[in-house]
């Protein structure tokens, strides 16, 4: 499997990430355990949490995932093999409690917290959950450069955050001589392709920034287990998928099953092939609730589209 380079960061990742958002929610902890196991013995290495998975279930504060990951990599002596990536920046307190933001007080205390709970002494991909207007751009980077300095952080990254934005920040790191954002966290896939596609993805393309993309199957519509409205109860997250039963999302999905047929694969493993061919992607992040569903998944990294499929998916899915 030929890993990739997250920006110029040094670091580099199987063309496939594991979401950790589904940790102590959609999978309990004696099923993340397992799943952490199964993507790090098929050769992968990129895990990617929050401090805030998975504050919105009822009785959780955030940081559940987090302490499911530090649990077994304190069980399994596994931190040398894998990359840890978590975020900082959502709300993690009542509003006015100023526990969100990308302050230089929040961040400080927010890593602390995250280094605990993962059990680690650095974190290897440090990302800005969400843009911060209220919060100067040279605070947030300058306080990242002192995590790096300390040796708690080795890169930092971006999510959620508009091409201007990211643009700005990337002149203001090379300004100040600051640590640069070496990753890009947006939303993509066969779906949902304008957001990035129509700024980001030149920017990420043009400044070498590694692009790990969540929601890589759409919430779970682009394995093709939601094809009507009563499918939707498969899932907690069947809800979230209801906007994509239409024209143009039943189109992708006959397209993901023609090509599919063809190369002897799932449509998951289809949508997924067709990102990582993609300018600029590095990574999809992808969850799964059981190993079998990430055994297939992971299936994804060593199939290769023909140029004539991965046309057929664009022009469907345009």
């Amino acid at each position: 499997m030929q890993f990739r380079p997250l920006g110029r960061s040094g670091l580099a990742t199987a063309p496939l990430a594991f979401g950790g958002n589904v940790f102590g929610w959609t999978a309990d902890e004696a099923t993340s355990l397992r799943l952490l196991d199964a993507f790090v013995d098929s050769g992968f290495n990129l895990i990617d949490t929050a401090d805030v998975y998975s504050r919105w279930v009822p009785g959780h504060g955030g940081g559940e995932s987090e302490s499911i990951i530090g649990r077994w990599l304190a069980a399994t002596g596994k931190r040398h093999r894998v990359l840890i990536a978590t975020k900082v920046g959502k709300p993690m307190g009542d509003e006015g409690s100023g526990r969100t933001g990308l302050s230089r007080r929040w961040i400080r205390q927010a890593v602390e917290d995250s280094l605990r709970r993962l059990q680690t002494d650095h974190i290897d991909l440090y990302q800005s959950h969400d843009d911060d207007a209220a919060t100067p751009l040279e605070e947030t980077l300058a306080t990242y450069a002192e995590l790096i300095r300390e040796g708690k952080v080795r890169a930092i990254g971006a999510s959620n955050v508009s091409a201007p934005r990211l643009a700005e920040a990337l002149a203001t790191s090379e300004r100040l001589g600051l640590p640069r954002y070496e990753t890009l966290q947006p939303l993509f896939n066969l779906a949902d392709r304008a957001p990035f596609e129509a700024e980001l993805q030149p920017l990420c393309v043009a400044q070498e920034i590694g692009v790990i993309n969540f929601y890589g199957l759409a919430r779970g519509f682009l394995s093709g287990k939601y094809r009507s409205e009563a499918d939707l109860a498969q899932s907690p997250r069947g809800a979230g998928v209801r906007g994509y039963l239409n024209e143009r999302g039943l189109r992708i999905l006959a397209a993901l099953d023609d090509v599919a047929a063809a190369q002897g694969a799932t449509p998951a493993q289809v949508a997924l092939a067709w990102q990582i061919a993609q300018p600029g992607i590095t990574a999809p992040i992808v969850s799964a609730t059981s190993v079998a569903q990430w055994q297939e998944l992971a299936g994804a990294a060593a199939l290769v589209l023909t140029p004539p499929q991965v046309q057929q998916l664009s022009l469907a899915s345009a």
